[in-house]
């Protein structure tokens, strides 16, 4: 039950992902004009030295021998379609992948946290103090066209991402970089704002997606609008062809400039990459099972722990796994808005997460396939748990006067736990307690009323029909307590539409950050972005600004986990959330037609990365007519 936008993480990640070396694995180093020693180095990591070598050959978790070929056929469920190619704007409904053909000019890798490595550069130079970088461009970096890729096309990549990127994007872009220019035709030198916190800068532009500037001046696009044309990009896949709404498909570019990289070897291996788009979930998993598709991530624990009994499954054709997600979880949650006055007191926001029986859900609904989050950061060594230690202390006592009274000296606040059946009698008391503190009272039709004799009304905004089951015991509970609360269900577009304009009660979201949370968090959680998407609860606290900047400016991996626990506590105890649930595992089902290597990595499935296609077993269930001709076979 994960909803993932994918304009928003293609953003996220360029604006988030932090690394810089203590001691990088170096390739000669040099003197600047001030003394100061200068760093020559193929990638750049957090804290640590980088694991992989300069010389090394190929990435250990892949297999460096697979072969190119096939197809892999995913899905999109619960869909409006999509109208446009531009997932760098939130004007109309951009589709899947849309930034899938651009390169960045460091990567990272899916063993290793905040580490990056040279991708469209050759080597990068940085002086002692980090003040700035000079990336140096691999000469035979091309576009999909045949146009060489140049330090000209990342600055003007740089330039529209600063300019017409998105507000909370500019903000932070601005705030980061003093200057950027081109120093020849493969050199590029960022010069980073000073004073600003060093430790991901470097990653950070490095990271930002590279466009054609060609591209834009031939096809005349403006960032800021919606695109009818595919974006050209370096990377080893283009755009192919789409059906408006119902499916998208791209293919591996036979030229591509960099497929014989050590980087990039046993990677990419699939000749098409296609997405169907659906209308509810269960058409999807219908499709899925007559073949329409091939590789399939559940998101439904209904569906995983009872839907899965077709004959392809029982014949063989199709395998159902459970693999390791090491990542931190995806924070899924339910987000009241702060924007709405109803939301501003604390003690309603307390009340309406007790009525949200998790327990009962995930015994009744789930399958006890989930575990509860409490945390920003769950399923990682960043969640704050317990009271706080001195570090800690350190860090929240100047700003506590902002933060819920008892952050200094109460453990970090989890969801509330409840009984066996679906309301809770014990919470359902305490939220009543908490609602008449607010002035909040019972009126003669049970249902809770201010001194005003306005009632206290919770519209849950839905867009999906799976949602329902559990969406509609929590109004129960909610209606039980006096809340006139009402599940609203509304198509995909109407969704993104009111979320985007903020025009919501209460929204389903993601709020998990990644291992190395840098400036990303400004975004997410900072006063200057309250009124940008990405802050979707409206966020504006003196106090989680002042622990961000802590969070930035961590140098020591120590530092960084007393900061981000901080952090955390200070965020949970806040009350705008009310937690949901996760898996620590990938629950992917696939027809028998892949290959992938044996032990994963900790931080990616990579299914579209480093799985590759297996003729052979294609070929007998092509023969068994295991997929629907015309499909994922041809």
């Amino acid at each position: 039950m994960r909803r993932m936008n994918l304009a928003a993480l293609t953003l996220l990640l360029a604006s988030t992902t932090a690394a810089i070396a203590q001691q990088p694995e170096q390739t000669g180093d040099t003197e600047s004009a001030n003394g100061e020693q200068v760093i020559r180095a193929h990638g750049v990591g957090v804290f640590d030295e980088l694991n992989l070598p300069a010389d090394f050959t190929h990435l250990p978790y892949v297999n460096p021998d697979a072969p190119k070929g096939g197809e892999i056929a995913q899905s999109i469920p619960n869909s409006t379609g999509f109208d446009n190619y531009n997932p760098f704007t939130f004007r109309g409904r951009a589709a899947a992948l849309s930034s899938f053909m651009l390169e960045s000019i460091l990567t990272g890798t899916a063993d290793e946290v905040g580490a990056a490595y040279c991708l469209l550069c050759e080597s990068l130079e940085y002086p002692e103090s980090r003040d700035w970088v000079i990336f140096n461009l691999r000469p035979e970096a091309a576009f999909s066209d045949g146009t060489p890729l140049t330090a000209h096309d990342v600055l003007f990549s740089y330039e529209q991402l600063r300019d017409k990127g998105l507000s909370s994007f500019r903000t932070v872009i601005a705030q980061q970089v003093a200057e950027a220019e081109v120093l020849d035709d493969h050199r590029i030198r960022f010069t980073f704002t000073p004073d600003y916190p060093r430790r991901d800068l470097i990653q950070g532009v490095g990271s930002l997606p590279v466009f054609s500037r060609k591209d834009f001046e031939d096809n005349d696009r403006d960032l800021e609008q919606t695109m009818s044309k595919a974006l050209i990009g370096s990377g080893p896949y283009m755009f192919e062809g789409a059906d408006i709404n119902r499916r998208v498909t791209y293919r591996r570019n036979p030229d591509y400039w960099g497929a014989d990289l050590p980087i990039n070897r046993g990677r990419f291996n699939f000749d098409r990459i296609r997405f169907e788009y659906f209308a509810d979930y269960d058409a999807a998993f219908e499709a899925f099972k007559a073949g329409e598709y091939t590789f399939r991530r559940e998101v439904s624990s209904i569906h995983w722990a009872s839907r899965y009994d077709f004959p392809a499954l029982s014949r063989g054709w199709v395998k159902q796994e459970t693999l390791h997600d090491g990542n931190v979880a995806s924070g899924q949650t339910w987000v009241l808005n702060l924007r709405r006055p109803n939301w501003q007191d604390i003690r309603v926001r307390q009340a309406i997460g007790m009525m949200f029986n998790f327990e009962w859900s995930n015994d009744a609904l789930f399958y006890g396939l989930y575990d509860r989050v409490n945390s920003i950061w769950e399923n990682s060594d960043l969640a704050a748990s317990g009271t706080p230690s001195d570090g800690e202390l350190e860090l929240l006592e100047p700003v506590a006067a902002d933060l819920p009274e008892g952050i200094l000296t109460d453990e970090a606040v989890m969801a509330p736990v409840s009984g066996e059946r679906q309301l809770d009698r014990r919470n359902l008391r305490a939220a009543a307690a908490l609602l008449d503190e607010a002035g909040w009272e019972v009126g003669n039709d049970g249902m809770r009323r201010n001194p005003d004799g306005r009632p206290l009304v919770l519209q849950i905004l839905n867009d999906s029909q799976t949602f329902d089951r559990v969406i509609n015991p929590f109004i129960e509970n909610l209606r039980a307590l006096g809340v006139d609360a009402r599940n609203v269900r509304v198509d995909n577009a109407e969704y993104e539409n009111r979320k985007r304009s903020h025009d919501f009660d209460m929204i389903s979201d993601h709020l998990g950050q990644g291992e190395i949370p840098g400036s990303g968090l400004q975004q997410y959680f900072g006063s200057a972005n309250a009124g940008d998407v990405f802050n979707t609860m409206g966020l504006a606290n003196p106090a989680i600004d002042r622990l961000i900047t802590h969070v930035e400016a961590a140098e020591t991996r120590d530092e960084l986990i007393t900061a981000v626990h901080a952090l955390d506590r200070a965020l949970r105890s806040l009350s705008f959330w009310v937690p949901q649930w996760y898996n620590g595992n990938h629950l992917v089902a696939y027809y028998d037609q892949f290959g992938r290597p044996d032990e994963l990595p900790p931080y990616s499935l990579g299914e579209m990365d480093f799985w590759w296609y297996d003729a052979e077993k294609a070929e007998a269930l092509r023969a068994a007519g295991a997929l629907r001709a015309g499909r994922a076979l041809d």
